[in-house]
């Protein structure tokens, strides 16, 4: 299973970026799908995330700007994030859970956000 980001990139305080993981390889199918990302000098944490049928969470921090959603018949991700801010800066992983395999990781994608 293979996991390929794109989107990331850097952009001033209050704009836009658009985040992809396509996911490739073989595989039944995948549960849920998310992103996560690591400041540095702080832990990894979830910002979003999506489940086969389509709930999905946020962390507090990004809820009302970034959007999470995804094309079943890609197997692709994707993060909407809108209004950013200087503490949004981190480097951005993709994740999925894959029925009776487990979990997946991107090779992660930097967001920079200047003020």
């Amino acid at each position: 299973v293979l996991l390929v980001e794109s989107g990331g990139g850097m952009v001033q305080a209050g704009g836009s970026l658009r985040l992809s993981c396509a996911v490739s390889g073989t595989f039944f199918s995948i549960n849920a799908m998310g992103w996560y990302r690591q400041a540095p000098g702080k832990q990894r944490e979830l910002v979003a995330s999506i489940s086969s049928g389509g709930g999905t969470n946020y962390a507090d921090s990004v809820k009302g700007r970034f959007t999470i959603s995804r094309d079943n018949a890609k197997n692709t991700v994707y993060l909407s994030m809108n209004n950013l801010k200087p503490e949004d800066t981190a480097v951005y992983y993709c994740w999925v859970w894959v029925r009776a395999s487990g979990d997946y990781w991107g090779q992660g994608t930097q967001v920079t956000v200047s003020s």
